[in-house]
């Protein structure tokens, strides 16, 4: 798929997430490609891990997830979950060719979290489908 995102596109993604994601206590959100290149990444302002290597590592994570899913007969996993004692991080599938990365406390709920995603995600169809 060739998609150009021109300034108002990316502008536009980066309100999505902040109002919707940062707005509710995550730490940070990325929208990245499932080759694992960052295309949007806002934060909270308290420090930001390295985007670059969680990027890539996300992608990768979700690639070894999707063929664990074939293995057992599914189609693909849609939703990545890791639970630290601090922080976790939410991973979903925007559409073939994107992913959405959270990273959020346990002062975040999961169901919430999950709730806003779904929201998110939408919207991000919205632009990324033009």
């Amino acid at each position: 798929m060739n998609l150009v995102l021109g300034r108002v596109e990316l502008e536009s993604i980066d309100k999505i997430l902040t109002e919707h994601l940062i707005g509710i206590g995550a730490q940070t959100a990325i929208l990245i490609d499932t080759a694992g290149n960052i295309v949007v990444v806002v934060g909270n302002g308290d420090g930001s891990p390295d985007v670059y290597s969680l990027a890539a590592l996300a992608a990768a994570n979700f690639g070894a997830m999707n063929s664990m899913a074939k293995i057992i007969g599914e189609h693909e996993f849609s939703l990545l979950f890791h639970k630290g004692q601090k922080e976790n991080i939410h991973l979903s599938k925007v559409n073939d060719d994107f992913l959405l990365l959270s990273i959020f406390s346990n002062q975040v709920s999961l169901g919430f979290l999950r709730l806003k995603v779904s929201k998110v995600i939408e919207d991000l169809l919205g632009i990324l489908q033009k």
